[in-house]
Order: C-alpha cells, then sequence, then structure tokens
C-alpha cells in the first residue's frame, strides 16, 4: 500500500504555510498603518505596455528589470507598466522579459515617458524537440531541490515590495488594499523565517455591498511570501511527494532568453485528499526552478474549504470556486531570488432560507521592486514587524494622496481598479 499523508495532516501543515486566508464573520481589523510624507530622491517615470508583437494581446506580469541595478516592475493585466528609476541611472538599459518570449533590451533614453510600445515576439524554436537531460520529470524536480543551496541566494536580503489584495463581490470591487512592504529575506538553505515589516499601506472597504458579512483576509502580504517555494518547500515538494503526486514532462519554453524545461504534477488518481496540480518550469542549465503555476483541487469542496475558512455564520454555507497560486523568481549573477507571486481565489456562499447565493473573488499579489543585500542588525525591532495574523487596516486617508507612493515602483492598477479608486477618492472629496 502506498504511503502518503492524511488529509487532516497535510491541512495543518499546509495552514501553517498559507495561515487562513479568508475570513467571513464579524470582525474588527486589527492593523492600521498609513505614513505619507514627500520623497526626496529625483526620479523619473516611465509608462507603457508590453504587447505580443503579432497578435497584439497585452502580455500581462512581464518583468521590466534596469540592468545594472535590482530596480524592477512587471505589468498589469493590460499589460501596462509604470517604472520609476533615480535619475543617476537615466544611462541605463531596461531588459524585458516574458516567459516563451524572447528578450528585449531597451535604453532608458529611447523610452516615452508617456507611452512606451514594447513588442515581444515569441521564441520561435521548436522546443519540444529538446533533449532532456534527466531521465524522467520526477528526477528533474528531485534534482532541482537538490542544488537548492547553489541556485538561490543565502544571503541575507531586504527587498521592497510593492502589495495589492482586492475583494469582488462578483464583479464589483468592495474592498482595494495596497503597501509598501519591506521583506528582510533569510537564507534560503536558513530554517528561519522571512520578517516583513509595513512601509505605506492604505485600503477602502465599502461594507455596504458585504451584505451582512465581514469578508475579510488575514495574513495580508505573507500569503504571497509563502508562495516563496523553494524557501518553503514543504508546500509543494514534502518529503513524500513522490507518494502524492506525477510528475510529467510538457513542451519546453524560454523566459529571458533561457532553455526553460516544463513539468506538468498532479495527484495520483488513487488519492481523494485535496491537493495541488499545474506547471513546475525549471531552467536546464541549473535545474532552478523559475516558476510556478498551480491549482488547488478543488473536486471535493467541502473537504478544501478548511484550508480557508476561519469563521463563518451559521446559516451559511461556504464553498471554494476557484483557487490559483504562482510564483516567479529573477535571477542575477547565477543566482535566483523571489520576484513575485499572486493568489486569486473565488468563494460562494450559499444562505440558508434564500433564493440566490453570494460570490466573492479575492486577488493577491506581491512585487519585489528593489533589494540589497543586509545583515541581521538592520531587522526590525519585534514591535515593529508584522504580525502573521494581520487584517489589512481599514484606513482609506492614503487616497487622498495622488503622490502617496512618491518614487516607489508599484503594479499599474488594471482598469477596474481605477475606477474604484477614482470613486474611493470622490467619496472622499464629498465626506
Amino acid at each position: 500500500m502506498t504511503k502518503h499523508v492524511s488529509f487532516s495532516a497535510k491541512k495543518s501543515f499546509i495552514t501553517s504555510f498559507f495561515l487562513f486566508l479568508l475570513i467571513v464573520g464579524f470582525q474588527n481589523s486589527s492593523y492600521a498603518t498609513n505614513r505619507i510624507f514627500n520623497d526626496t530622491i529625483g526620479f523619473n517615470e516611465y509608462r507603457g505596455s508590453v504587447i505580443d508583437s503579432k497578435t497584439k494581446k497585452s502580455l500581462e506580469n512581464a518583468t521590466l528589470l534596469v540592468n545594472g541595478t535590482n530596480i524592477s516592475t512587471i505589468t498589469n493585466k493590460q499589460g501596462d507598466f509604470l517604472l520609476k528609476v533615480p535619475k543617476k541611472f537615466i544611462e541605463r538599459r531596461v531588459t524585458i522579459s516574458f516567459l516563451g518570449y524572447t528578450s528585449k533590451v531597451i535604453n532608458l533614453v529611447d523610452f516615452d515617458t508617456k507611452n512606451t510600445i514594447i513588442k515581444l515576439e515569441t521564441y520561435i524554436e521548436e522546443l519540444s524537440e529538446v533533449k532532456i537531460n534527466v531521465k524522467d520529470a520526477t528526477s528533474l524536480v528531485l534534482e532541482a531541490l537538490k542544488k537548492k543551496g547553489d541556485n538561490y541566494y543565502n544571503d541575507e536580503l531586504k527587498m521592497t515590495s510593492f502589495y495589492r489584495e482586492t475583494i469582488k463581490k462578483r464583479r464589483t470591487y468592495v474592498s482595494l488594499s495596497e503597501a509598501v512592504v519591506e521583506i528582510y529575506k533569510q537564507p534560503y538553505t536558513s530554517g528561519r523565517s522571512d520578517i516583513l515589516k509595513i512601509y505605506k499601506a492604505r485600503k477602502s472597504t465599502d461594507y455596504n455591498k458585504l451584505d451582512t458579512v465581514a469578508f475579510k483576509l488575514r495574513g495580508g502580504p505573507f500569503n504571497t511570501l509563502y508562495l516563496d517555494v523553494m524557501k518553503n518547500t514543504g508546500m509543494l515538494f514534502a518529503e513524500d511527494m513522490v507518494d502524492i503526486y506525477d510528475f510529467t514532462f510538457d513542451n519546453s519554453t524560454k523566459i529571458d532568453n533561457r532553455l526553460i524545461y516544463v513539468v506538468n504534477f498532479k495527484q495520483k488518481k488513487y488519492i481523494n485528499d485535496p491537493y495541488f496540480y499545474g506547471k513546475l518550469y525549471i531552467d536546464a542549465q541549473t535545474f532552478a526552478l523559475t516558476n510556478a503555476k498551480f491549482y488547488l483541487n478543488l473536486e471535493n469542496k467541502q473537504k478544501a474549504s478548511r484550508f480557508f475558512i476561519i469563521k463563518k455564520p451559521r446559516r451559511a454555507d461556504v464553498l471554494p470556486i476557484q483557487a490559483y497560486y504562482q510564483v516567479e523568481y529573477r535571477e542575477k549573477e547565477g543566482k535566483w531570488y523571489y520576484g513575485y507571486s499572486r493568489v486569486e481565489l473565488g468563494f460562494k456562499i450559499n444562505w440558508a432560507k434564500k433564493w440566490f447565493n453570494t460570490i466573492y473573488y479575492t486577488t493577491i499579489e506581491m512585487a519585489v521592486t528593489d533589494w540589497e543585500k543586509s545583515d541581521e542588525s538592520q531587522l526590525p525591532k519585534p514591535k515593529d514587524r508584522l504580525r502573521h495574523s494581520v487584517i489589512m487596516s481599514d484606513n482609506t486617508s492614503g487616497f487622498k494622496d495622488p503622490e502617496f507612493w512618491g518614487a516607489y515602483n508599484v503594479i499599474e492598477p488594471d482598469k477596474p481598479i481605477e475606477s474604484a479608486i477614482e470613486k474611493i477618492q470622490r467619496q472622499l472629496i464629498k465626506n
């Protein structure tokens, strides 16, 4: 009989990393911060979009990295970007990359500060014929884990990142949070947990549109940081993963002009408990995991719901209808580091004695926009550290200031989010 962990044991293990992503009930916010001040560093802003050269399709989550620095940003769902660069780097070049496309390098002086259209071309080499240097997909994944100490940064890093959290009731935004977060990243071979500190934050929630339910997320930026599966390897790569998952090769691809092996994984057919399925993207030269995109199996929604729900009204049944996860790594001088992660969740609330249900969607994402090496002397004091149980503040005053983020790189808001922010600003002016 094949050995595998029980659902209750796996639930306890996974939630020790993810905490509980969702709170349904009547609870008050437990965290508040809102620091607004003028940044004095001179910088230039560059706006534009990244698209497919042939189809003109927008490329979401394309990376723009200022060469010779650790400054970066990513595109939003419409492929739009905003890149802020200190004026001292005006002569630098920018590398634009996206999975499956040939990277492009552009001089900053050639950017249009208002709207630069960057066209990327798909990598046309037939990659499905590439010879794979390992005997099977499972061996490749095990080799990636074995080489973690060689492939990822084992220095302490201080990362500046941008975090966004949204909640929609069907198609309407009812909550929006944003923050500049300092990540004190611990070495990948260390068992020490990463430390977070909020630098700036703002949030608005319209509880009038949430019916009688206070739909809240607990954990905030921690939920995205825990998706660094090479730091938190137990999330996907538990010791018994070979007993849980089947690994198979897919067609290879490219990123940053590097050959990438693609591995599909899904839980074995005889396992009924909910586990993950998706794709792993592994660098062919170094065997470093560069990307992972995966879903939680929701065939048994009742079991899957136990991963998320802390509290709910007695008269409501809350079931997950979507659970998608994504993490991306970036490379510098032969070492990889956490760069971006995203979680998309959907929940259906069935109310007793009501004809209609309520559907909520939440998206959280965090992108590293700059980083530097650090040491223990730079760690924030315990009282200044973000708690793992954080619920982002309901404070809305930050939306009054159009220059709130100053010189910090942020993810450009999608058009529906821009519309929600405009409504928030109008409400504040009216009040």
